[in-house]
């Protein structure tokens, strides 16, 4: 694969993937626009495995609870880092069940440019919204089961390309009057077990493949991801400890209104 195209993809990825603006839906987009060929399922996972690597390193204290949590919970102990991670596990299954079943019945059904461009819109808004008329009362050690079952269900939405996986669980919390800072860092946090699960299976394909020059393409865009991805995070979350979602908000209108008007001949 040309360099160029490589590092647009993991560049895009590694900014997009966080912020809640759609990483998926940029993606996409770059396989619609440019002329370029379809990078294929491989360079997609890498691109988001180099972003997990990026958010591991970022929230290492939240794991090292987990695990010293999961730990603990096996001498029949549990504190609030094993809750922590059952909350987690219990937020993904309705994305893994949607998307699997998605899959099976009709892979690819969002794949046009009219429904990444609404997604893009309308759940911006949506966004804007929620942050607007809530309050800031929340931190993630407050969530109850019912919460993160709420924000779990909100993510199946992202299977809509344009919709933002990180923007409408952010959205979600945001209901739920979660601080800014907090709401973004558990949307952080759930990116972690559905990114996780399709790079171990991606990974063992590629493995399997015995690709080499796919293999070097993949390490190369996970690395230039987990760079970028690493600074993206830091620089939200400054920015949300004294601001709100409204920049994200204005970029998702004009993104939308713009890619509305190329789908209807407007431009």
């Amino acid at each position: 694969m040309p360099f160029l195209q490589l590092a647009t993809l993991a560049v895009i990825q590694g900014i997009t993937e966080f912020l809640p603006i759609s990483s998926s839906g940029h993606l996409r987009l770059v396989a619609l626009l440019s002329g370029w060929p379809d990078q294929g399922l491989m360079i997609d996972v890498a691109v988001h495995v180099g972003t997990l690597f990026a958010v591991m390193t970022y929230l290492w204290r939240d794991i090292v609870a987990m695990l010293v949590g999961l730990g603990r919970a096996f001498q029949g102990r549990f504190d609030s880092g094993f809750r922590l991670l059952l909350q987690l596990i219990v937020a993904t299954l309705p994305v893994i069940a949607a998307g699997y079943f998605l899959d099976r019945l009709a892979p690819g059904l969002f794949d046009k440019l009219e429904i990444i461009a609404w997604a893009t819109l309308i759940f911006g808004i949506v966004l804007w919204l929620a942050d607007r008329s809530s309050m800031t009362l929340r931190r993630v050690e407050h969530l109850a089961y019912s919460d993160v079952i709420i924000i779990g269900l909100s993510q199946v939405l992202a299977l809509i390309p344009g919709t933002s996986r990180s923007g409408i669980t952010m959205t979600a919390a945001r209901v739920l009057d979660m601080e800014r800072r907090d709401a973004a860092r558990f949307s952080m946090l759930l990116s972690m077990p559905t990114i996780l699960g399709a790079g171990v299976l991606k990974g063992w394909d590629l493995y399997k493949s015995g690709d080499s020059l796919l293999a070097i393409d993949a390490v190369v865009a996970a690395g230039l991801s987990f760079v970028v991805a690493i600074i993206t995070i830091m620089v939200m979350m400054a920015w949300l400890r004294r601001a709100s979602f409204t920049p994200f908000v204005v970029y998702r209108i004009v993104l939308g209104g713009g890619l509305l008007a190329l789908v209807y001949g407007l431009i």
